[in-house]
């Protein structure tokens, strides 16, 4: 389990958001001012996989406008990400997604994460990374289901929020909800107040 550890750290080719291939694509020089999110998905021209990387690339502005730099990665080659991102979305590509999509030919990446599987492909883990390279949160769907974007979203506002508060966030939390400090009467305060919500 890879919560409260730093991200393991990994130079891999990438294709940049502008379409360019880098063979020095490094995790920790590409962490945002805030934080990363590392998503891994199986393969590239598969039917999941696209509905899932659409949906960060529509969302790209929620997270930079957080200082998240959200980061993608397969089993695949540069070549094959870089064809999959020329290829239109009505053909089953996804277009030219606005983050990096890296290259984890050598499989190492996903082992390091622990998201390979069969030693084949990677299941969808999704890791919120804080700005220092520790994990906060970590999520592993098997190949058929589908992340939520949105709860991604949700999971850096309650990263950030108890970064910069000091407080924690209860069940169902939402930017702009009252947090609840970690004390016994601070779970007494906000259960008085909230419970009927829960």
């Amino acid at each position: 389990m890879l919560v409260t550890k730093k991200a393991p750290d990994f130079t891999a080719t990438a294709v940049l958001a502008d379409g360019q291939i880098v063979e020095d694509f490094n995790l920790y020089d590409n962490i945002g001012e805030k934080g990363a999110v590392l998503f891994f998905y199986p393969l590239d021209f598969t039917f999941v996989c696209p509905s899932e990387i659409i949906a960060f690339s529509k969302r790209i502005e929620e997270f930079e406008s957080r200082g998240i730099q959200v980061i993608g990665c397969s089993i695949d080659s540069q070549y094959s990400h870089f064809a999959w991102r020329e290829t239109a979305v009505e053909n089953g590509g996804i277009g030219r997604v606005k983050f990096p999509l890296v290259s984890d030919l050598s499989k190492q990446i996903s082992r390091d994460y622990d998201v390979l599987f069969g030693e084949s492909v990677a299941l969808r883990g999704s890791f919120l990374i804080d700005k220092d390279g520790t994990v906060r949160h970590a999520v592993i769907n098997d190949l058929p289901l589908g992340r939520n974007i949105d709860e991604m979203i949700r999971m850096v506002d309650t990263m950030q929020f108890t970064n910069e508060h000091g407080e924690v966030c209860p069940a169902g939390w939402n930017k702009g909800d009252e947090g609840m400090k970690d004390t016994k009467e601070g779970v007494a305060s906000y259960l008085a107040k909230h419970e009927a919500d829960l």
